[in-house]
């Protein structure tokens, strides 16, 4: 059995840290690619203390508007066409407003009083050289929104903010910070501004401004390279989980799976797990991987490595430091509590947000 456990308690645990770091800002929190990973019908119920949502399509914008929710939905990558932004306006939906063709849509079909279409999140590039306008563009374009009678947001998106010490991050503060002031000593004091991400929370709080847009935090993954999601006081929003499905003695000398990249040493007691790359396990994983074993005879867990190739449907663990009455259904937790899912990254050479985004519908989704 494969089983995702979403915990909504502890999505809305790590929400209030949020907020506890940035008291005056409002929440933007972040729901794309199917809420990380851990489902946007789970997640929505536990996010009613944000102050609005962020999406990257506008078919997520409407997922969520089916299930009820009524805040702000920021549409993060804007429209991508005239048509999306009518969609927009006729659910109620803000855009960002990246480059060009999206500031004539704005101009040419101006949203209702009162809609929220009629907040603009304006995309200024200070240095992640993706989306935005540069300082000159983003001037003029803020005055032609505000003239036609859009409310504006100044946004940007650190490249480098996981890492506190990184000069890039200076430079991005100062660029939006003087552009900001620019803006509201030359078109209005009321433009809004939006710099910091999940690392941005947390290592620049004195940046914070009208609105912070948490993302991995929320779901309990570190955002920064030198603090653990324990030392945040994060908790897990996803537990995924397997069981074993046979136990059998590998006498030494004698190799494991594909490649038989692993060779026991001595005869060594294994157990087979019923998950793998195609649950969303990652197939690339270092030998210092490990699994957290809970056995169903007496409910004690043990630390097991990961030996052999991962495949598609299974995985086999080191189980000799486990009982000889090691229960065959016992349950192997993948990352939860232990492992964490950016300790399973690590092993993985990637990020915890690659991970949990690409797993699978294979496994049980479940609720605790």
């Amino acid at each position: 059995m494969r089983t995702i456990t979403i915990k909504p308690k502890a999505i809305t645990h790590n929400l209030n840290q949020v907020k506890q770091r940035a008291p005056q800002a409002k929440v933007l929190a972040m729901v794309k690619s199917n809420a990380y990973g851990h489902g946007v019908a789970a997640v929505l119920p536990a996010l009613q203390q944000a102050d609005g949502i962020g999406v990257a399509t506008l078919t997520e914008a409407l997922e969520a508007r089916q299930l009820g929710w009524e805040k702000t939905i920021g549409l993060v990558e804007g429209a991508f066409s005239a048509d999306e932004w009518q969609q927009a306006i006729d659910h109620d939906i803000s855009c960002v407003i990246h480059h060009g063709p999206q500031l004539e849509w704005a101009l040419q079909n101006f949203p209702p009083a009162g809609s929220a279409t009629n907040v603009v999140w304006l995309k200024y590039n200070t240095g992640m050289n993706r989306l935005g306008f540069n300082a000159e563009g983003v001037l003029s374009a803020a005055k032609r929104l505000h003239e036609a009678g859009y409310q504006l947001i100044l946004a940007t998106h650190f490249a480098n903010a996981d890492d506190h010490d990184h000069p890039l991050n200076a430079m991005q503060i100062e660029r939006f910070s003087s552009v900001l002031a620019t803006l509201k000593d030359t078109i209005s004091l009321d433009i809004k501004g939006s710099l910091c991400n999940s690392a941005g929370i947390v290592n620049f709080p004195e940046y914070h401004y009208d609105w912070v847009r948490p993302g991995i935090i929320l779901y309990g993954s570190s955002p920064v390279v030198d603090k653990s999601a324990q030392e945040l006081d994060l908790q897990p929003a996803m537990e995924f989980s397997a069981q074993i499905m046979a136990l059998q003695t590998v006498s030494a000398n004698d190799a494991i799976g594909y490649g038989s990249r692993w060779r026991a040493q001595q005869d060594t007691r294994t157990a087979l797990v019923s998950v793998g790359y195609g649950d969303g396990y990652p197939r690339v994983i270092s030998d210092d991987a490990y699994v957290t074993v809970i056995d169903t005879n007496d409910n004690q867990s043990y630390r097991c490595p990961v030996i052999g190739r991962v495949a598609m449907d299974m995985i086999v663990i080191d189980v000799s430091k486990t009982p000889e009455s090691l229960a065959l259904d016992s349950k192997v937790m993948l990352w939860g509590d232990a492992p964490r899912v950016d300790e399973v990254a690590g092993h993985a050479g990637t990020i915890s947000y690659e991970l949990l985004c690409r797993l699978s519908i294979r496994p049980n989704r479940t609720q605790a």
